[in-house]
């Protein structure tokens, strides 16, 4: 199979594991890395090729335009802020690159709504980042939540995301600059609590939401606040309520408990499995254990030989991008709410 070939728009930390990722999915190569600054970008590529090998060393490009003019690139991983991503994401699409999208992955919905078109428009594949989605451990948590001896009817979810900012986080972290990162903790982090409900409840969106911002910090270069800490609550039909937590100043904490009327299912580390390799969790206090898997089935190289398998299809999945939709109207509908002091 002729793998895809990728393109990476900045050297964010994140884009180091998924550049290893994209290597071991099998079904994709990296053939380009993009920075504003060729130095920055060079140096990138040599630690990482140091580090985890391509046999040929991915192109250096000292700008995010010439990377999208590149014909030896298929598809691009954009890790940029939240408030670059719109730009370069629609400048993607028109350029018929697909297009992996870090999350959030806008500052608005009508901004996503805009890139998500734009990649329509183009007939080019866009997903977002959430590794989770792609884990095999969602699988057996449907088949135990469907299980009739199991949970019973489904009543309450509530998970917390969170992690304690290092020393310096406000003078240096992007997530500390409302130019860059409006959200704060709710884009960066309760886009996975939000994400999961959403799963849960087969993509049914919630009734009414309603938020509150607990705590707001800013940087030295930042003109507003964001928020460091938020609750959020979403109540869905049928009587299904979800809160979530979400902070960058409470230690790092990142589970989900689901109660229904016979029971209950927890899972201690949703978003990154504390092992890789081990994706238990328990169903009525007992565990449920799935034997280690081979660094091939991980979830962040599952979601790349996702990605790749779906452009080589020639069809586009439209359900990607709807999530990405969903997610972040709730998302942006929460932190209105908290804004405005009421629900909706």
């Amino acid at each position: 199979m002729t793998k895809l070939r990728w393109g990476i728009l900045g050297a964010a930390g994140i884009a180091r594991k998924n550049w290893k990722a994209i290597r071991d999915s099998g079904n994709g190569v990296l053939t380009a890395v993009a920075s504003r600054d060729i130095q920055r970008t060079r140096k990138f590529i040599s630690e990482c090729q140091e580090a985890d090998p391509y046999q040929t060393a991915p192109g250096a490009y000292g700008g995010y335009e010439e990377l999208l003019a590149s014909p030896e690139v298929d598809a691009v991983y954009i890790p940029l802020p939240t408030g670059l991503r719109k730009e370069w994401v629609v400048r993607a699409a028109q350029a018929g690159k697909h297009v992996l999208c870090e999350k959030p992955c806008a500052s608005s919905l009508a901004d996503l709504q805009e890139m998500t078109a734009a990649c329509r428009r183009h007939r080019v594949q866009f997903m977002d980042g959430v590794m989770f989605m792609h884990s095999t451990r969602l699988e057996r948590l449907r088949v135990a939540l469907q299980d009739p001896k199991g949970l019973g009817q489904l009543r309450r979810m509530t998970t917390q995301f969170s992690f304690l900012a290092s020393e310096g986080f406000l003078d240096s972290n992007i997530r500390a600059d409302h130019a860059l990162e409006p959200l704060g903790c709710v884009g960066d982090l309760g886009w996975y609590c939000v994400r999961f409900a959403l799963w849960l409840m087969n993509w049914q969106m919630p009734l009414e939401v309603s938020g509150r911002i607990l705590s707001e910090f800013a940087g030295p270069q930042s003109a507003a606040l964001v928020p460091s800490e938020f609750a959020g609550e979403l109540r869905f039909e049928g009587g299904v309520s979800v809160g979530f937590y979400c902070s960058f100043i409470t230690g790092f904490r990142q589970w989900v408990d689901i109660s229904g009327t016979q029971g209950a299912l927890q899972i201690p580390d949703f978003v990154l499995p504390a092992d890789q390799g081990d994706l238990d969790f328990e169903v009525n206090g007992i565990k449920q254990v799935r034997p280690q898997i081979a660094p091939a089935e991980m979830q962040h190289v599952g979601m790349f030989r996702a990605f790749n398998q779906q452009v080589h299809s020639g069809e586009l999945n439209e359900l990607w991008p709807e999530m990405a939709l969903k997610t972040q109207t709730v998302v942006n509908a929460c932190l209105d709410q908290a804004r405005r002091g009421g629900r909706g």
